[in-house]
């Protein structure tokens, strides 16, 4: 089979850019073609090895010829962006739209697909619609965001869903969603939750001393983590609250890493430091590796959002042996359980510090750390949910 995927964003820094790398690489190994349609604003992007990218480049660092002349746009925020949809005019919207629909033509021409894969229920997922191939779509949650959000878009969202053969959905929460947006195409909609890549996170402890060597932080007793964008609804905000909790309860134990970007950060900054959080570190985009070594290391990993449509991150620290905790709402609630975590409700700091410092207490930490690697990947593995995947492109 040969499998077109579209996405809006890079194959790195995003949840959807991830999973777009993750199925890509798993349909070569069983066999089948693949080529990608997205947008970079650079030369120097990630390449997949046997897999023809048709990017569209965007202003960024550098000049490159026939680039559009703003940066990719996002729903939220990304490493490499902080343009919006909601930030786009109306003339830049046709610019983006064209210039996409030039490169799917070229791509549907070289490669003939069988079918295409397009990433959110979005624009390019609309210009599918334009080349005549079936089609399906996986919603992503932020585009369902986008769709209340942003007005001007739902015409191209509500034609993508009607157009699609199938629609993926990733959560319960992301599948409720899309039959209350679209109620129309509700029959269409398919629950598979999302895998991560084996190759790349699994259990990888290092030393205390390499990670104070190489993010330049002394360490105390106890390492805690988040992992994600520096957007509203991951509820950043809140966990800093919750660090101000347990530092002022329990002084000289825990040094937290927030590891990410966004448009938050300099607001997320300015809250750690109007509250003295001598023992808080933002480190940054970090790159897999980096990831995959944290994430064996240390103690517990924090997911505080506020809504969250799947939680890839989530499944990556369990993947690495990290138990993690995660708020009571939309995907977590499919993937955190008693055995490997902990819920608690949204936007509540102070439950939030004491499930923070009893998990990393917990009598049993370092045998529910293995049961949570193993939990990862007897359910999430990628390239176990492929023949899911492939069955759904060749539904009729």
């Amino acid at each position: 089979m040969k499998v077109l995927i579209i996405n809006h964003f890079p194959l790195v820094g995003s949840g959807s850019g991830t999973y777009t790398r993750n199925i890509a690489v798993h349909l070569q190994k069983k066999g089948h073609d693949v080529c990608i349609v997205l947008p970079e604003n650079t030369t120097d992007y990630e390449k997949i090895h046997g897999i023809k990218a048709f990017p569209v480049f965007f202003k960024h660092e550098e000049d490159i010829e026939g680039m559009l002349p703003f940066n990719f746009p996002c729903f939220t925020t990304h490493p490499r962006s902080t343009m919006t949809f909601y930030d786009m005019t109306d003339d830049e919207i046709d610019m983006y739209l064209s210039a996409f629909e030039d490169v799917i033509t070229q791509a549907v021409a070289e490669f003939e697909p069988d079918i295409i894969h397009g990433q959110h229920i979005w624009l390019l997922s609309w210009l599918a619609i334009k080349t005549g191939i079936p089609y399906v779509v996986t919603a992503h949650g932020t585009d369902l965001m986008g769709y209340k959000k942003g007005e001007r878009f739902r015409k191209y969202a509500k034609e993508t869903a009607s157009g699609a053969k199938r629609i993926i959905t990733i959560s319960n929460d992301n599948n409720a969603l899309v039959s209350e947006l679209f109620p129309d195409s509700a029959s269409k909609a398919i629950f598979m939750q999302n895998g991560y890549d084996t190759d790349r996170f699994y259990p990888a402890p290092i030393s205390n001393e390499q990670i104070e060597k190489e993010f330049g932080i002394k360490l105390k007793k106890k390492l805690v983590l988040f992992v994600g964008k520096l957007a509203d609804f991951k509820g950043v905000d809140i966990f800093i609250e919750a660090i101000r909790l347990y530092e002022e309860k329990y002084p000289d134990e825990i040094v937290t890493l927030i590891a990410g970007a966004g448009e938050l950060e300099a607001t997320l900054k300015k809250q750690a430091k109007d509250a003295n959080l001598d023992s808080l570190h933002f480190l940054g985009h970090l790159d897999s590796r980096q990831l995959r070594e944290l994430y064996s290391s240390v103690d517990v990993s924090v997911f505080p959002s506020r809504r969250e449509p799947f939680g890839l991150v989530v499944i990556e620290a369990l993947a690495c042996g990290s138990l993690v905790i995660g708020t009571n709402q939309g995907g977590h609630i499919d993937i955190v359980n008693d055995e490997v975590g902990t819920l608690v409700p949204v936007e509540d700091a102070p439950a939030l510090a004491e499930a923070i410092h009893k998990e990393i207490y917990h009598p049993d930490r370092v045998a529910r750390g293995k049961a949570a690697a193993k939990y990862a990947l007897e359910n999430y593995a990628q390239g176990s949910l492929m023949d899911t995947l492939i069955n759904i492109y060749q539904i009729q």
